[in-house]
């Protein structure tokens, strides 16, 4: 999933990112604004937010909101420097983002029950949860091809309201690459939505230690390819024997 890179990668591959990082930005994103009162995924939502403030004078609001805003541009340049100087085209080179990503997640999840919603802890544990997101956002989009974007629906929604008018134009004769297509923004959207409930669902009854869980996904997604061969040279060594 993530040793495979430009030709080498597949639809599946694809597939299999979007699925685990798509539940995990939803569920950030839910857990997230239950617990700061801040969608930590929603760029845009933070933008009109940012002119509101400033067009009513709120200036402390407006500074706030701009940070975040900040944060999330620094994440994604942050990881995007980082591949694109050790060289997109290297598996490894996609490792210590996904562990910055997960160190900041596991930040929230063992320090969030210190939060005692004052407007500077609100800015940094918030801050924490934008940064890690555009982190992964522009890691998921370069090492898909900018195929699989995570953290944001509005792109998805207009692409497949796109692929599905074109599919009814055509009554109904769809090429195997649409399909694809089709498949891989409803199941970006449906683990996004899925993440989100989960996100919501478990922290009204875990509080921060819900965190826990997309720092599990995240460490699926680290070891996923170093699992998935472990199990297959466990299964050719079986057959063999047997």
């Amino acid at each position: 999933m993530l040793r495979h890179t430009g030709q080498k990668r597949s639809f599946s591959h694809n597939l299999r990112l979007a699925v685990l990082l798509c539940l995990n930005a939803g569920f950030v994103n839910a857990a997230g604004f239950m617990a700061f009162a801040v969608l930590t995924t929603n760029v845009t939502g933070h933008a009109a937010l940012l002119a509101v403030h400033l067009a009513s004078l709120n200036l402390r609001a407006a500074r706030m909101v701009g940070l975040w805003l900040l944060l999330f541009l620094a994440g994604a340049f942050s990881s995007s420097w980082y591949i694109g100087h050790i060289g997109r085209e290297k598996a490894f080179a996609y490792t210590i983002p996904i562990v910055l990503i997960l160190v900041l997640v596991l930040f929230i999840a063992v320090f969030g029950n210190s939060y005692r919603h004052t407007l500077p802890e609100t800015e940094y544990f918030a801050g924490s949860l934008l940064f890690a997101m555009g982190m992964q956002n522009a890691l998921v989009s370069m090492i898909s091809g900018s195929v699989v974007r995570t953290t944001h629906l509005t792109g998805m929604f207009t692409d497949l309201g796109i692929d599905l008018s074109h599919a009814v134009l055509s009554r109904g004769h769809i090429s195997s690459p649409q399909r694809r297509r089709i498949g891989l923004r409803c199941a970006i959207i449906g683990s996004f939505l899925l993440g989100g409930i989960g996100g919501g669902f478990i922290y009204l009854r875990l509080s921060f230690a819900a965190f826990y869980i997309p720092a599990g996904l995240l460490v699926l997604t680290l070891c996923y390819d170093y699992f998935r061969i472990g199990i297959k040279r466990v299964v050719i060594h079986h057959r063999q024997r047997i």
